[in-house]
């Protein structure tokens, strides 16, 4: 009877992977034949209003996820800029915030294609006043030509951040957070400790938010051939309409977007045509294939241990898995064409062990001769800096939120509060006193805390001493500007935590000179995520019909190397069943 299960369960998942490799064929067939061919003049279509990932998370078997990331239009306009067949770009802009450093990144690659001759022209349906919508603004700033839609608002006049303290409500219900930092600047769980900002919590947000604003007025001013001090008195006289925006020099015309639009194609030429930035993102780099070439290693979401075999790869998670980055650079330390590396990085932290586990493969590229050189997207702060610590060198956006170079960790002691509703919370334990530390029924003992702090310092030191080896600067030195506080690149640049203030192309140049590559270099991208195949694999398992069925989309789709991956399947699936360690939160 359990054989009958058996069979029919594995009966089943192979019909089910029957039935999704039907569509997936078809989709590879269609994919190989490629994309149709571009009309003789074009205009990129790029909207901006669905948002952007920094780096490419397409989801299961390409389906989900961000539709667009900030990586592959870069990526897509350098490509723009030596394709005679593309004239320009439409840009329609987002009613809120951008990201600092996306609005950082997509302006140098405007910049790049401006002086390529071709032109962005940039709409709105209104500017709303939405924490960085100032990045917006400097965004649109680096168009050719900016239009609005008549009678909407203009409303751009400085940041705003707000914080939920829950302490008192935590106190009202007896819930005791019991927390440790390192050091006074680390605030992310200050809404539990506080109800209000603490100096150094605000001294740091305050530092941050100047920063940001300061380099978008900056740069805004550059591109609108202003004085910065002109245009910051300006728009923090508003908020206006697009009629007195106009009128202000801050916008260019009023307009629909048809009308924007077919400005746009008029000055592309006769019978220039608008195809949608998506369409030419799927044509992919016409580079070389083989030869020198800098490998390019990205990594975005949480730093958590693993390798991500228990997603669900329905979901398109963020997340970044020491297992897999490492793997990519082993990879890379490997293959004889990568003379260099460029790591992408975008992560608010995560795990002190998983980041160490980044940080040695890292540095084990460094010892095989190949030079790491890390660029930073939105953020590269806590566990995101510990994995660029070690580089060659760090290139970051002026406007990046990096350092952060501190500890939290802790829990709650909701003993009290439950026990008002008469839920009682009763634990036990073998061992040592420290055992029963992070139990949620009761606070920690003198002992336990004691305890707890040793930790959290010894993690702490660890930080600071990867920080001091990789910027060769002496422990004091890193603690002074450390202690857990959020720079933005700009700021770290000042502080030595930064050699340099740019973009990907920027950290591309830079790994080119310190590998002495000459010529264009050749960007080979190092996987550190999971194949399609492997997600077919991960979500329907792999008994023997599901591993056939594998075999025959693999083998229909033309993979050159199905067999040898397959006989992995079951060891990789084991594997992967690891446990995340739970340790001190570097975000």
């Amino acid at each position: 009877m359990k054989q009958f299960f058996v069979t029919v369960a594995g009966v089943f998942v192979g019909l089910s992977l029957f039935m999704i490799g039907i569509p997936l064929i078809l989709l590879t067939l269609a994919a190989s034949a490629g994309p149709p061919a571009l009309p003789g003049r074009v205009v990129l279509n790029l909207d901006l209003r669905d948002g952007l990932s920094d780096q490419d998370q397409p989801g299961f078997l390409g389906l989900g996820g961000s539709s667009m990331s900030v990586m592959g239009l870069v990526e897509a306009l350098r490509r723009a800029e030596t394709d005679d067949k593309v004239r320009g770009v439409f840009v329609r802009l987002p009613e809120g915030a951008m990201e600092p450093a996306a609005a950082d990144e997509l302006r140098l690659a405007f910049e790049r294609l401006k002086k390529a001759g071709k032109t962005i022209t940039v709409h709105s349906q209104g500017l709303y006043q939405d924490g960085t919508v100032i990045s917006t603004y400097e965004l649109a700033a680096a168009g050719s030509r900016i239009w609005m839609q008549p009678n909407a608002s203009f409303q751009v006049t400085g940041i705003a951040a707000e914080e939920v303290f829950f302490r008192r409500f935590l106190d009202r219900w007896q819930v005791r957070p019991e927390y440790e930092q390192r050091a006074e600047f680390k605030n992310y769980v200050n809404p539990y400790l506080y109800s209000d900002f603490t100096p150094a919590h605000r001294e740091a947000e305050l530092g941050w938010l100047t920063s940001i604003y300061e380099s978008a007025i900056a740069a805004a001013a550059a591109d609108r051939r202003m004085p910065a001090a002109e245009l910051r008195t300006v728009l923090e006289a508003g908020p206006y309409t697009a009629q007195d925006a106009l009128a202000r020099k801050l916008i260019d015309q009023l307009g629909q977007v048809r009308e924007a639009q077919d400005a746009a194609l008029k000055a592309a030429g006769e019978d220039a045509k608008l195809v949608e930035m998506s369409d030419y993102l799927q044509r992919g780099s016409r580079g070389p294939h083989r030869g020198p070439a800098i490998a390019v290693i990205s990594a975005e979401g949480a730093i958590i241990t693993g390798s991500g075999g228990s997603d669900n790869p329905l979901t398109g998670e963020n997340n970044i898995y020491s297992d897999e980055v490492a793997d990519a650079f082993y990879k890379a330390i490997d293959d004889d064409e990568v003379k260099a590396i460029v790591f992408r990085v975008n992560s608010p932290g995560g795990s002190d062990t998983a980041s160490e586990q980044i940080l040695a493969a890292l540095k084990a590229a460094r010892a095989a001769g190949k030079p790491v050189v890390v660029s930073m997207g939105t953020y590269a702060a806590s566990g995101g800096y510990w994995i660029s610590s070690g580089a060659s060198a760090i290139v970051a956006q002026p406007t990046t939120l990096t350092g952060s170079i501190g500890m939290f960790a802790g829990k709650f002691a909701l003993g009290e509060a439950l026990a008002r509703f008469g839920v009682d919370v009763r634990g036990i334990s073998v061992g040592g006193d420290y055992a029963s530390a992070f139990g949620l029924g009761a606070e920690m003992t003198p002992a336990q805390r004691a305890a707890f702090k040793t930790w959290i310092d010894e993690a702490y030191g660890d930080f600071i001493t990867r920080v001091a080896d990789g910027r060769r600067m002496t422990p004091d030195q890193v603690r002074e500007i450390a202690r857990g506080r959020v720079w933005t690149g700009a700021q770290a640049k000042e502080l030595g935590l930064v050699d340099e203030i740019g973009g990907f192309y920027q950290a591309v140049a830079r790994a080119q000179a310190l590998a002495k590559l000459t010529g264009e270099p050749r960007l080979k991208p190092i996987r550190s995520t999971s194949s399609p195949f492997e997600d077919l694999e991960r979500l329907f398992g792999a008994g023997s019909e599901a591993v056939r069925a594998v075999e025959t989309v693999r083998a229909l789709a033309g993979d050159p190397d199905a067999r040898a991956v397959l006989r992995q399947l079951r060891e990789e699936r084991l594997r992967r069943q690891g446990a995340n360690v739970l340790a001190p939160q570097a975000f």
